[in-house]
């Protein structure tokens, strides 16, 4: 029986975007599914979104994302932030592609390549629907259907799930219910994946 990873982020991540790709790699590699859950931080579980940081560790937390978007082979776009809207319905429609058992990580990267690479405002309609078109979907009916209020309802039990399940911050991993927060944490799924659970 193939096993599942839960996999809690966010398109307004730009750690669940350096490390998408190598994380889809390592679950093909090792024949797992991969059941996404797209979620905002839960500040009830001590999530702290990096503008509610002192100023010195937001200036580390981004040194840090270039050493490692460097690493990863991605070049992420600081400048043109300012006036973009909040990318969440983006997400809406990567719920709906992988509830109509569609290509939802093609989708996850082409919204993420286009807010963190290009700075395109995801949060407009007219943005996101053309980006889905340009990816080969069929965006009208996946807008549709991420604003309906079946999709509604599985965010909100993908929220309480991740929250019950004691995630706070995204990417966030689950495999056989053990978490694993980061995408600086994907050797340490590996591991488990080869059957090494180490030790906290």
């Amino acid at each position: 029986m193939t096993k599942t990873i839960d996999y809690f982020f966010s398109i307004g991540s730009p750690w669940a975007f350096i490390g998408l790709e190598p994380f889809a790699a390592l679950a093909a590699q090792y024949d797992v599914n991969i059941r996404p859950h797209v979620i905002p931080l839960i500040e009830e579980n001590g999530g702290i979104y990096s503008r509610n940081r002192p100023e010195v560790r937001r200036a580390y937390w981004t040194k840090d994302l270039k050493r490692w978007a460097a690493l990863r082979g991605k070049v992420l776009s600081f400048d043109n932030r300012a006036g973009l809207s909040d990318p969440a319905p983006a997400g809406a429609l990567v719920v709906a592609a992988f509830e109509a058992d569609e290509d939802w990580l093609a989708l996850t990267l082409a919204f993420q390549e286009a807010f963190w690479v290009r700075g395109e405002d995801i949060g407009s309609a007219e943005v996101r629907l053309s980006i889905a078109s340009a990816a080969d979907f069929d965006a009208a009916a996946l807008e549709e259907r991420s604003q309906s209020g079946a999709m509604a309802d599985l965010r909100k039990a993908s929220y309480e799930t991740a929250k019950s399940a004691g995630v706070f911050g995204v990417p966030t991993y689950r495999f056989e219910d053990e978490l694993y927060w980061g995408q600086d944490s994907l050797h340490f799924l590996e591991r488990h994946l080869k059957g090494e659970r180490l030790a906290a």
